[in-house]
């Protein structure tokens, strides 16, 4: 059978053509048989004045009948002026939600970025706060309203991160757009602008950065500001806790042999008593801060009178005499990013390092594991961060790399 020959294939001649070569099915339809055996549909057609084939699939997945509908609906597009090859490219995008969207993107730019810490918080950043809201919505149909919801959440508790997911949802779109899959106006630099400006200045401080805080700490260490104050806030951003349950720590609470430190339900916002595993690097402030141990057995001391340090210290050191835009509470909120995108620990186990309340099912699951060990290899993986090195956990050991 020619290319010229004007007779309709049937079904039984496209199952058993074998031989290597073009089979018409008119209307400018063709079944090519390769030398591999392997059977496929082409569609020659006039595009916009040029002549062009497009392939229709195999014909191991398409039938004879549906390649001849598929020929119908791009010949009809050509004829009204239209352009078929842009058309399948918008159904296709039919078909590609926005995680397989943001993972092509992810795949397609991370060879470039400068390092591979990047492109792996570039994708779990977008896995943490993205995909559970519209990583099943179809890229296609993405709204600013389904923006705003992403969005919204942390526009203002975490405006650092909320401007990195931002940047990259905008990534996402701009390739949907260029693949064809996504017509119209940019639906993140519409839904930006029905958020809140965020005050950078007065009570609203902006989020600190986590990859800001081994500079920060190693500044503070450096600083002239009082042992107590140093130690204190030092230890605060170490252990992840709040200022109170620091300040407030005494000597009675902590066992240096099992490197524990148990602070009592009284003082834990959820009413529940928190165990906090010590590092190393823990317990090198707890060395020095034992110069300052007095009767009344305060670990971080004021020195005035017996009582502890104030929450207003700690806040003048930081944003005073070190020149940080951010709050102390802050430090925790900077804990949970880093941990949720550059770790792989399960979100229990950083929400209970965080001393945060998790449904007692959860809980118990965890205790009945080795919660305690859990918890202690992500505090190692934390205080090596801070002090420029990276962690990296094989079972039980900890390798060390100085960056």
């Amino acid at each position: 059978m020619t290319a010229t020959n004007i007779n309709k294939l049937t079904a039984l001649q496209v199952k058993k053509a074998s031989k290597t070569g073009r089979y018409s099915d008119g209307n400018c339809l063709y079944l090519y048989v390769d030398d591999n055996a392997s059977k496929r549909w082409v569609l020659r057609l006039v595009v916009r004045g040029k002549r062009r084939d497009m392939g229709l699939g195999s014909a191991a997945l398409v039938s004879l009948e549906e390649a001849r509908d598929l020929a119908r609906k791009y010949r009809r597009i050509a004829r009204e002026g239209g352009d078929p090859f842009e058309d399948r490219k918008i159904s296709k995008g039919n078909t590609v939600t926005f995680e397989l969207a943001a993972i092509s993107v992810h795949e397609l730019n991370a060879p470039t970025w400068k390092n591979k810490k990047h492109a792996d918080q570039w994708l779990s950043s977008l896995q943490l706060h993205v995909f559970p809201i519209i990583g099943t919505r179809l890229v296609s149909e993405i709204t600013p309203a389904d923006v705003l919801s992403v969005l919204s959440p942390i526009w203002v508790e975490k405006a650092d991160t909320a401007k990195k997911i931002r940047q990259r949802l905008r990534m996402v779109v701009k390739w949907a757009k260029a693949q064809g899959y996504f017509r119209g106006d940019d639906p993140v630099e519409i839904a930006e602008q029905a958020l809140p400006k965020v005050k950078a200045s007065g009570a609203h401080f902006k989020a600190v950065s986590y990859d800001d805080l081994p500079s920060i700490i190693k500044k503070l260490q450096a600083s002239q500001i009082s042992l107590p104050t140093r130690l204190a806030l030092e230890f605060l951003i170490l252990t992840a806790c709040r200022t109170t349950e620091v300040l407030d720590s005494h000597w009675s609470e902590v066992d240096l042999d099992k490197k524990l430190w148990a602070i009592p339900a009284y003082r834990m916002k959820s009413g529940k008593s928190h165990e906090v595993p010590l590092t190393d690097q823990m317990l090198g402030v707890l060395d020095k801060a034992e110069l300052l141990n007095i009767d009344n057995g305060l670990i971080f001391p004021s020195g005035i009178n017996g009582r502890p340090l104030s929450n207003n210290t700690l806040r003048q050191a930081l944003q005073k005499r070190l020149r940080v835009d951010a709050t102390v509470h802050g430090m925790r909120s900077a804990f949970k990013d880093w941990a949720a995108e550059t770790t792989s620990f399960a979100n229990e186990v950083s929400e209970m390092a965080l001393g945060h309340a998790i449904p007692n099912k959860v809980e118990a699951a965890y205790r009945r594991g080795n919660l305690l060990t859990k918890r202690r290899q992500l505090m190692d993986e934390w205080s090596h961060f801070l002090s420029g090195e990276d962690a990296k956990i094989i079972g039980m050991q900890i390798k060390r790399v100085k960056s």
